[in-house]
């Protein structure tokens, strides 16, 4: 009996690590779905996979770091490496970010089967010296990390099996019309900081992508809105280009729309009903050349447009009728760098009733010399010793700065650590 027990408390020893790396990778974080405890994941439910078997103590690469409490995890970050080491079987997350890695052959891949995540950030990968099909391959995989490289082109074929792929920071310039295809799994694609321009949209490489749902193209070259993109939508990222126009009724097919960003482009006009989305939250339009405001949809809270030309704001055209039953849900607006004069009607606490804070800041109403409204910040629903605080101390509430607002602004983010 004495060796069974042995045996048997080894057993469960193992049975507890493998459980604690599991309860430790959070997936309702990272996805933001249910965690799914079953081990290895599989999208296609006709496939049956295999426990992964590994030694213990688990095999580890001589150049990486696989610590006990997490023996699927192979740490590999930080080490100056300028060639991906051979990778053990049974490893299902593998970090080889920050090193000098400037290739990815297909021999250190050759033993993986259960590979879920590769984070291959910050090296000097060039398209060129990828290995074609080394990742379609990897038949597990959900996650890959390629920000911050030198890729002149997009790294395809991927595995149909990818849920998020992060290409931030490339050199990419161009999108073959067969890039995206075949990854019906895809829900987070980031290409922000790249070279795009509108050429890309020709073979509308997004239209097939059922499951997107954020899609990140700031710091581009992109004059236009891109065209056709899926219905499941849920956050759009378009800053720092150059859009100036938004088509009509464009938005009529991105009805789940939660969050879009437009800041830094040279918009001047919206059509009214531009924005008559159901489900919109965060509206960021700061940094343009508006000159009007635009109607407003009742789910909207958080509203950004700073530094614009807006001399007046027309609180009717954001707010055309009233509700009792089904009232707005604005609770920000930030306006401040417009050629305000005088502050937002007092209509607008009716039209918008749960609104916490106006920031006026600092408006441009004369050339090269910013002025500013009696109260920079409105700030509703203070206690009174609040509200006289705030009276007393103008000069805090003038130190107040565009960097004060980064909470604010970071409803969502296009990028993944």
């Amino acid at each position: 009996m004495g060796i069974l027990s042995q045996l048997l408390i080894l057993y469960l020893l193992r049975a507890a690590l493998v459980v604690c790396q599991y309860e430790d990778y959070d997936f309702e974080d990272e996805y933001g779905g249910e965690p799914d405890h079953q081990l290895p994941y599989s999208f296609n439910p006709n496939t049956q996979v295999e426990v992964p078997h590994f030694p213990f103590p688990a095999e580890c690469a001589k150049e990486c770091f696989c610590p006990p409490a997490f023996p699927l995890s192979m740490y590999c970050d930080h080490r100056k490496l300028k060639t991906i080491p051979n990778i053990p079987s049974h490893v299902q997350q593998l970090y080889l970010q920050n090193n000098d890695i400037e290739a990815v052959p297909t021999g250190p891949f050759t033993n993986v089967t259960f590979l879920r995540e590769i984070n291959l950030s910050y090296n000097k990968i060039k398209f060129h010296m990828i290995d074609h099909g080394v990742f379609a391959k990897l038949s597990n995989l959900v996650q890959l990390h390629l920000q911050h490289n030198e890729l002149e082109e997009f790294p395809f074929p991927l595995p149909s099996s990818l849920e998020r792929l992060l290409l931030g920071f490339n050199r990419i310039s161009r999108l073959p019309g067969n890039a995206l295809e075949g990854l019906p799994n895809m829900t987070v694609l980031d290409l922000c900081n790249n070279l795009l321009d509108d050429s890309v949209f020709k073979e509308k490489p997004f239209s097939n992508m059922k499951n997107l749902m954020q899609l990140s193209l700031c710091n581009n070259r992109l004059h236009t809105m891109p065209p056709d993109l899926p219905s499941s939508l849920r956050h759009l990222s378009l800053e720092n280009n150059s859009v100036s126009h938004i088509p009509e009724n464009y938005f009529k097919r991105l009805p789940q729309i939660i969050a879009l960003r437009m800041s830094h482009n040279n918009l001047q006009n919206i059509p009214r009903n531009t924005f008559n989305l159901p489900n919109l939250l965060e509206l960021n339009l700061g940094h343009n050349k508006l000159k009007q405001v635009f109607y407003i949809p009742r789910s909207l809270q958080h509203l950004y447009i700073e530094d614009n030309e807006i001399e007046n704001i027309n609180v009717t055209v954001m707010c055309p009728t009233l509700d009792p039953l089904n009232i707005n849900q604005l609770t920000y607006i930030r306006v401040d760098q417009n050629k305000l004069t005088s502050p937002i009607s007092t209509y607008a606490f009716f039209c918008f009733p749960l609104i916490r804070t106006i920031y006026y800041g600092e408006q441009n109403v004369t050339v090269n010399r910013p002025s500013q409204l009696r109260t920079p910040v409105f700030r509703r629903f203070l206690t009174p010793e609040e509200f006289q605080e705030a009276e007393d101390n103008h000069e805090t509430l003038n130190q107040e700065t565009e960097e004060d607002h980064e909470e604010e602004d970071s409803y969502f983010h296009p990028y993944y650590h």
